[in-house]
């Protein structure tokens, strides 16, 4: 199967499951719902997820430096809101946008090694933090959930600190790996992790790593919040530190356009806990998704199209 039938096919399959999603909920509620969405709530989960955004363009320069590859903070900033704009249009969720950015950090003279590894490890970056926080989220959330999953409380929130703790530790145990050659990363075109890897500020850049990928993180908790709240939907913080390593994850899958389709079916998964109904669920994946396609297209507006001149 060629390239375009399998976009395509992915497209169709993203339409069909969003279809599905939304029917399920009931289209007239749905509709009734967004027409009465508060627009200040709105307003202002579209502002944080700009900031979000703003904090993963600079994270991502943060880690092209880390591994020797430069680049300015306006060209970051542009390159990062126009692949926002493809990844919501192209099949493939996060891949079209991903590798522009890599393609366009290569134009700029920068090694394809590390202009590609720039890219992988800063999406690496955000889904590891995506998935301690849900973690601590679901700790938080311990007797909501462990009940709907059928372990002890106590047992469900153990086993969970555990695998978050050691979750945490993992890039610091690579790395430290790398350093003292526990074991050897194969092929050249991984060089630059080996020289990031023992460059002497190691440690601080996996805090800076961190620290950023934690408010990206945190930002767009916010955001899918603000999004709810707009609908009438009240929640803790700890719920939506839970329900956003579920929901992203899901929209990050290359099997749609955009995450659309995908991202609702997981928003009314992981809702159901907390008794929200499908309908709101749905409401608050469509929501978050008008985000980041109004992003993309104030980043063509304001930054120009992919494939214009680069720096």
């Amino acid at each position: 199967m060629s390239k375009t039938r399998k976009a395509f096919v992915r497209a169709l399959m993203g339409i069909a499951l969003l279809a599905a999603v939304v029917y399920f909920a009931n289209p007239v509620q749905l509709w009734g719902r967004l027409q009465q969405a508060n627009p200040w709530w709105l307003l202002g989960g579209f502002g944080i997820s700009i900031a979000s955004n703003v904090v993963s363009a600079w994270r991502w320069r943060a880690m092209a430096r880390w591994l020797g590859a430069q680049m300015p903070v306006a060209s970051s900033m542009r390159w990062y809101f126009q692949a926002i704009g493809l990844n919501v249009l192209l099949p493939g969720a996060v891949v079209g946008g991903d590798v522009y950015r890599a393609i366009a950090l290569q134009k700029t003279g920068q090694a394809k090694a590390a202009s590609n590894l720039s890219v992988i490890l800063d999406r690496v970056s955000g889904l590891w933090m995506l998935c301690a926080i849900g973690g601590l989220g679901a700790v938080a959330c311990a007797s909501t959930l462990a009940p709907w999953v059928r372990l002890n409380t106590a047992l469900f929130i153990t086993l969970l600190l555990a695998v978050t703790v050691i979750w945490l530790l993992l890039p610091w145990a690579l790395l430290q790996g790398l350093r003292s050659n526990w074991f050897k990363l194969p092929g050249a075109w991984l060089e630059p992790v080996r020289m990031a890897a023992d460059s002497p500020d190691f440690l601080s850049q996996l805090w800076l790593q961190a620290a950023s990928s934690a408010l990206v993180q945190l930002l767009s908790a916010a955001a899918l919040a603000c999004g709810a709240m707009a609908l009438g939907l009240h929640l803790p913080p700890a719920a939506w530190g839970f329900v956003i390593a579920p929901i992203f994850l899901m929209a990050a899958l290359p099997v749609s356009v955009g995450g659309w389709g995908t991202r609702e079916a997981a928003a009314v998964a992981a809702l159901a806990p907390f008794g929200v109904p499908a309908v709101l669920a749905v409401g608050v994946g469509l929501l978050y998704g008008v985000f980041a396609l109004g992003q993309g297209a104030l980043g063509a507006l304001a930054l120009g199209l992919p494939g214009r001149a680069q720096d």
